[in-house]
């Protein structure tokens, strides 16, 4: 009886009400944050150091050395976080964005898997996930910065400590938050239609980078040969070549998005635009080689590409409301986050490339954000304009005040009120034609005669009715021819 009295404890509390460290004491909950710290960084620089290993051992004339591996991973790893470096002197700010995208997404992982083990159910008590991963990048960025001083490639210490933890700590954020379900806590709260809005931008977004990715690539391939003519004959430098094209292939493809919605973009002389084309030189990369060598015609087409972003923005928003002006506010929600991502790609994708020919790479940021507002905005605005719902004009307010069916005027519907109203314009036309005065008939002249004839001999009958009893036999007596009168009466 004992042992069930001990497994039938009824000293338990509901699962919602535990907190976010029972089964896990204070050294179990100590140990995943310091795996939420050191994973990511140690993964990260793996990483790094396994794909100069691999260029190391295939290109020619070199000689591999561990130490010097594990030392040249140190500034892999801060470019990798966007931290520009110094090369002998000359900055290098044209960073791969393939990198940056892998450590955001590991340290967003790492976040979620450890708020998951510490049971935490909201942001604040996955606070220290939080804290934990995004000061781990920001110290492990200035030691890297700080043991790299005097070598040939350097970093600014500031730069290295603000740069990965700011990026740890957007990535971490986002895991957090996609864990201890805030997207839908941030969803009840804010306007459904601003929701709506920005789900349709990132959408228009994603539409917009699937363009440049799709017209990048239909231009590397009819430019295949100058490409394949970039590769040399040796496996290691041709290698190395193409692991630098896969690694700037993002930066490649932010860079067409400009130029299918029309700014451009430029390397170094070089200005390659939608209405306008500058040559000048460009490195030797195979990433490089669908590059034209003067401005065509028919490029101009290409604008269908965003037009088309806009309208499916606008076709994906035509029955959030029923108001049109409410329609054409999600289109401008919608705008505004694909600006803003196009002013993080173009940010992202440029930068100084030393001191030489090709410095700098850039994008119009400015220019490229209004545009792709206007590229969203306006044939988005037209689509959920015209393709939505219209609602009928509004009854005045008498009509409804004057139909009991309508006391409550926010409970009306369309169709019934303008049913409503014709019932009062007809009941209103109605009224007005019994209100009109009918014609005077013509006299009757029988009608008249009758009438006299009739007055008379009510006038007799009443005269008679009003005498005495015997005038009224004497009156009779007198008229009688057979009767002689008596001698009284004579």
């Amino acid at each position: 009886m004992r042992i069930m009295d001990l497994l039938t404890d009824s000293r338990e509390e509901p699962v919602g009400d535990l907190g976010p460290d029972v089964g896990l004491t204070r050294a179990a909950r100590v140990r995943v944050l310091l795996a939420a710290a050191l994973g990511p960084l140690v993964t990260g620089y793996a990483a790094v150091a396994t794909v100069l290993t691999l260029v190391t051992l295939t290109a020619e004339r070199t000689v591999f050395s561990a130490t010097g591996v594990l030392l040249a991973a140190g500034p892999g790893w801060l470019a990798a976080h966007q931290v520009r470096l110094d090369l002998g002197g000359h900055p290098i700010g044209v960073l791969p964005l393939l990198p940056t995208l892998g450590a955001l997404a590991l340290a967003a992982r790492t976040a979620s898997g450890a708020a998951t083990r510490l049971g935490c159910r909201s942001p604040r008590e996955a606070l220290p996930v939080f804290a934990t991963i995004t000061l781990a990048h920001a110290l492990f960025g200035l030691v890297v910065a700080l043991g790299a001083q005097g070598s040939p490639v350097t970093a600014n210490p500031l730069v290295a400590f603000a740069v990965p933890g700011l990026l740890a700590a957007v990535a971490a954020g986002a895991g957090i938050a996609w864990c201890c379900g805030l997207p839908d806590v941030v969803a009840e709260r804010l306007d459904p239609l601003a929701l709506r809005g920005v789900r349709a931008g990132a959408l228009g977004l994603a539409v917009l980078v699937a363009c440049g990715g799709v017209v990048f690539t239909v231009a590397t391939a009819l430019s295949w040969r100058t490409v394949a003519d970039m590769y040399e004959p040796a496996f290691g430098s041709s290698f190395g070549m193409f692991l630098l094209s896969v690694l700037y292939l993002p930066n490649a493809v932010a860079a067409t998005l400009s130029f299918v919605t029309g700014p451009g973009f430029s390397i170094g002389d070089l200005s390659v635009g939608m209405f306008g084309y500058r040559g000048g030189a460009v490195p030797g990369v195979p990433l490089l080689g669908g590059l034209p060598e003067h401005h065509a015609a028919w490029w101009p087409a290409l604008l269908v590409l965003p037009a088309a972003t806009g309208a499916l923005v606008g076709w994906s928003l035509r029955k959030v409301a029923a108001d049109p002006a409410q329609r054409i506010r999600a289109v401008a929600v919608a705008g505004a986050v694909v600006a803003l991502g196009c002013v993080l790609l173009g940010t992202l994708s440029g930068g100084r490339l030393g001191d030489g020919p090709f410095d700098p790479v850039s994008v119009p940021v400015g220019v490229a954000s209004v545009v792709a507002f206007c590229w969203i905005v306006i044939p988005g605005s037209f689509v959920a304009f015209f393709a939505g719902e219209h609602e009928p004009p509004a009854p005045p307010p008498e009509a409804l005040e004057d139909n009991e069916a309508f006391e409550d005027a926010d409970e009306v519907d369309a169709e019934e009120a303008a049913e409503a109203v014709e019932e009062l314009e007809a009941s209103e036309a109605s009224e007005e034609d019994e209100a009109e005065p009918e014609e005077p008939e013509e006299p009757d002249e029988d009608a008249a005669l009758s009438r006299e004839s009739a007055a008379v001999e009510d006038a007799e009958l009443s005269r008679e009715s009003s005498a005495e009893p015997d005038e009224a036999v004497t009156g009779g007596t007198e008229t009688c021819g057979d009767v002689e009168p008596d001698e009284t009466d004579r």
